[in-house]
């Protein structure tokens, strides 16, 4: 059964009103009552269904559109799609993705947004990063950007990584994506492991906004070295990853860590010269990415104010 949002406004029909809609899959066409769309390719294949690239037939736009398939037994539009919709419903911004138009039948959705042909992990993986140091202080500063921009209508995203951020590489516009997981300062834990911030991976019951900043700074290193930064540490515990580079936090550098159970079983490790890890990176952006990293919750940087850090000089002048 569908979850129940509280806050979703329901009153404007959008998941009442049930069109007329036919996909199929011989002919390669969505057609609805008053649209249709031709599908040009697969952008992406997933668990929640599929993206396709397609040309609006009377217009000629082009448009990616989400396909959310869902069984005869679900109750209602499932709770991962009304969070997303009401979400880029409420949230404007140029480095968020802009959805376009909903289109529902009983058992799919059809998500229709503006086309964007790259996401920063296929870039990163078939570049090795992002090796242009001014298009990687972009990326950061539109990421920043947009998860600021998050954080200021109490929003977290829950599930940023490269995979989640979308460009046109024409104009290199940055666009935060895939909300399913988003919701309001609070909630269950998000789910990728590589970007996960060490508070939750203590299970710590409590969490807000800087969660999402460590993700931020995980895709940082990541665009630094091309890979995720602590899938290097020769361990499958992601906690002890971060440990292993960032030293074992104490009472002292992240005050209550000892009051988390887990925390005991972990060995004490010093913290690696991160220069030399992040060779690439010049001092100001070192600096920043250490405060993005920081291992106390309540210490880490926020969006905000990573934006009005040196390394940004150049977009602040």
């Amino acid at each position: 059964m569908a979850e129940e949002i509280d806050d979703i406004d329901y009153s404007d029909n959008l998941f009442m009103r049930l069109l007329q809609c036919k996909f199929c899959r011989q002919t390669n066409r969505f057609d609805y009552e008053g649209f249709s769309y031709k599908i040009l390719q697969t952008i992406e294949e997933g668990v929640y269904g599929r993206v396709y690239r397609c040309r609006h037939s009377a217009t000629g736009d082009i448009v990616a559109i989400k396909h959310i398939e869902f069984g005869h037994e679900q109750i209602g539009v499932p709770s991962s799609v009304v969070r997303e919709v009401s979400l880029l419903r409420a949230l404007e911004h140029v480095n968020i993705i802009g959805l376009l138009k909903v289109l529902t039948k009983e058992t799919y959705v059809n998500l229709v947004f503006e086309p964007l042909d790259q996401d920063l992990g296929r870039y990163i993986r078939d570049n090795g990063g992002v090796q242009d140091p001014l298009i990687r202080k972009s990326f950061l500063w539109q990421i920043l950007s947009g998860v600021a921009y998050c954080h200021a209508h109490k929003v977290l995203h829950r599930d940023l990584k490269p995979k989640n951020l979308l460009f046109d590489e024409s104009r290199m516009i940055i666009k935060i994506a895939d909300f399913g997981l988003a919701r309001e300062f609070g909630g269950d834990m998000p789910a990728n492991r590589y970007y996960r911030a060490p508070e939750l991976l203590l299970h710590s019951d409590h969490y807000s906004s800087e969660i999402d900043v460590w993700s931020v700074g995980c895709i940082f290193g990541e665009m630094v070295i091309g890979k995720p930064i602590f899938g290097e540490m020769g361990t499958c515990d992601e906690l002890d990853a971060i440990f292993r580079m960032l030293g074992t936090p104490s009472e002292e550098t992240w005050p209550g860590i000892t009051q988390y159970p887990l925390f005991g079983s972990y060995a004490i490790y010093n913290p690696m010269d991160l220069s030399t890890f992040f060779s690439a990176l010049e001092p100001e952006g070192l600096q920043l990415l250490k405060m993005l990293l920081c291992l106390d919750p309540k210490r880490r940087i926020s969006a905000e104010t990573a934006l009005k850090h040196a390394y940004f000089k150049d977009q602040l002048t």
